[in-house]
C-alpha cells in the first residue's frame, strides 16, 4: 500500500518533497482525492494529501480578497463569503455529479490546480483570472511565492498562468490568494423553447454581444434532461439588481418573441439549473465515456453535427459557454472513437478531453488532447524546470516516456 503523507504546514511540506526527491519517491498530489479519476491514472509510491492544511487565513470583504490554505473545502469558502453577500464569481466546476462525491467537498487549491470554471467563464473568466497570488513548493523541495493581494503586485513572470491547469505536476500549492465578488442580488433565466442546435447557437452568440449584459448562455437539446422535458431549451442567464434584471428580461423577450415560446425561470429554479449545467448533470446518467470539447462558440453546433454524421455512438450532448463548451456522452468505450472524434474537433481548431472513463481506458487513451510538437516540447521544458526528477503526479497529464535500452 502506498504511503499517505499529510504535511502539517508549509515547512513540513518542504521536508516531505525534499525527502521524496532524495529517495526518488513519486508523489500523487491531491487535496481530498475527489478527482483521482480525472486525467491519466498514476502509479506512485506515496500520496501527498493537503487535506489537513485548511482554513481561511485572511479575508477582507471590503477589499474583495481572501487567502486560504490549500485543503480548505469549497463549502467552507462559500459559507464565509455568503456571510458578507459575496461569492467565487468563477463558480468552479467540482465534478461532483461526474465522480460521485459530495458537493462542496473539493478544495480551493484543486479549483486553481485544474483551472476550474463554471458557466459564467466567457464573461467572468476562469480560475486563473481570479488568482492574485500563491505560495507553493516545487519538485526541488523549494518554497516560492508569486503575485500578491492585488493585481498590480503581479510582476515578472505571471506564474499563476502556469500553475493553474497543471494538475499538481509543477508544484504543490500551499496557499492561495484570490479575488471574490459581490453575489448577484437576483439571478433569473430566460428560456427560449424549441430551437434546433444551429438556431440556438446563433441566438447564444447574439445574446453574448448585446448591451443587456447576459451572464451565461447554454443550450439543452430535447433529448437531455432539462426544465422543459422533451423540448430543446436555449438558456440565457441574467444577474443583478431585481429592477435591472426585469428590465433586461423585458428587452430580450421583445427582441426574441418571434424566435419561439419564451419562459422565465425565477431565482431558485435558475440557480439550481446553472448548478446542474456547471456539473454536467443533464448527461451524467450515461453509462459510456463522457468527453468535454473546447471550441470557438460558432463551431459548437457544426462540430456536433459532424460527429453525428460520422456515425460515432453519440448519445447526448449539452452546450455551455454560448456554444464554446460541449459535453458529450457516448455509448461503448472511449478507445475506438477517440482518434476519429479528435480529428473532427482538431479540424475546427478545438480540443477534446476525456473526462470520465474507467481506469484502463484512461491509461490506454490520453485523456488530454495531444499538444502540437512545439508546444509539447515547451511544456516538457517547463516541467523539468519546476520538477526535474518528475516526482509530482508523474504521468497524470502525459504518459511518462519509456527509456530506450
Amino acid at each position: 500500500m502506498a504511503d499517505h503523507l499529510a504535511p502539517r504546514d508549509e515547512a513540513d511540506l518542504v521536508e516531505i518533497v525534499r525527502d521524496a526527491r532524495a529517495k526518488r519517491t513519486r508523489l500523487a498530489v491531491e487535496g481530498r482525492g475527489t478527482r483521482a479519476a480525472l486525467g491519466r491514472p498514476i502509479e506512485t509510491e506515496a500520496t501527498l494529501s493537503l487535506a489537513g492544511l485548511t482554513g481561511v487565513t485572511l479575508y477582507e470583504p471590503a477589499e474583495l480578497v481572501m487567502t486560504a490554505l490549500p485543503g480548505t473545502p469549497l463549502s467552507e469558502i462559500r459559507a464565509r463569503l455568503a456571510e458578507n453577500g459575496q461569492e467565487l464569481a468563477f463558480d468552479p466546476i467540482e465534478h461532483a455529479a461526474l465522480f460521485g462525491h459530495e458537493p462542496g467537498s473539493t478544495t480551493i487549491a484543486a479549483a486553481f490546480a485544474i483551472n476550474a470554471s463554471g458557466p459564467r467563464r466567457p464573461k467572468i473568466g476562469a480560475a486563473r483570472d481570479h488568482l492574485l497570488g500563491f505560495r507553493a513548493v516545487n519538485g526541488l523541495g523549494e518554497s516560492f511565492k508569486s503575485g500578491g493581494r492585488v493585481m498590480k503586485n503581479v510582476t515578472g513572470f505571471d506564474l499563476s498562468k502556469l500553475v493553474c491547469g497543471s494538475f499538481g505536476t509543477l508544484a504543490v500549492l500551499s496557499e492561495v490568494t484570490f479575488k471574490v465578488m459581490p453575489r448577484a442580488a437576483t439571478t433569473e433565466t430566460l428560456a427560449v423553447l424549441g430551437l434546433p442546435d444551429d438556431d440556438a447557437g446563433r441566438l447564444m452568440r447574439e445574446a453574448s454581444g448585446l448591451p443587456q449584459e447576459v451572464d451565461a448562455a447554454a443550450h439543452l437539446p430535447a433529448s437531455v434532461a432539462g426544465p422543459f422535458a422533451g423540448t430543446s431549451t436555449t438558456l440565457i442567464r441574467l444577474d443583478g439588481p431585481p429592477v435591472s434584471v426585469a428590465s433586461r428580461e423585458a428587452d430580450l423577450v421583445a427582441r426574441w418573441r418571434d424566435r419561439g415560446e419564451i419562459e422565465i425561470l425565477g431565482e431558485d429554479a435558475s440557480r439550481r439549473l446553472w448548478d446542474d449545467l456547471r456539473e454536467a448533470r443533464p448527461i451524467v446518467a450515461a453509462e459510456g465515456p463522457i468527453w468535454r470539447l473546447s471550441l470557438a462558440p460558432s463551431d459548437g453546433p457544426r462540430v456536433v453535427a459532424a460527429i453525428r454524421a460520422a456515425d460515432l455512438p453519440l448519445e447526448a450532448w449539452v452546450y455551455d459557454w454560448a456554444g464554446g463548451l460541449v459535453w458529450l456522452a457516448f455509448a461503448g468505450r472511449a478507445g475506438p472513437l477517440a482518434a476519429r472524434l479528435r480529428a473532427i474537433v482538431a479540424e475546427a481548431g478545438g480540443h477534446a478531453t476525456l473526462i470520465r472513463a474507467d481506469e484502463d481506458e484512461r491509461r490506454a487513451e490520453a485523456p488530454f488532447h495531444p499538444q502540437p510538437a512545439p508546444l509539447a516540447a515547451l511544456a516538457a521544458r517547463v516541467a523539468r524546470a519546476f520538477d526535474p526528477d518528475g516526482i509530482l503526479s508523474p504521468g497524470r497529464m502525459t504518459a511518462i516516456p519509456t527509456k530506450e535500452a
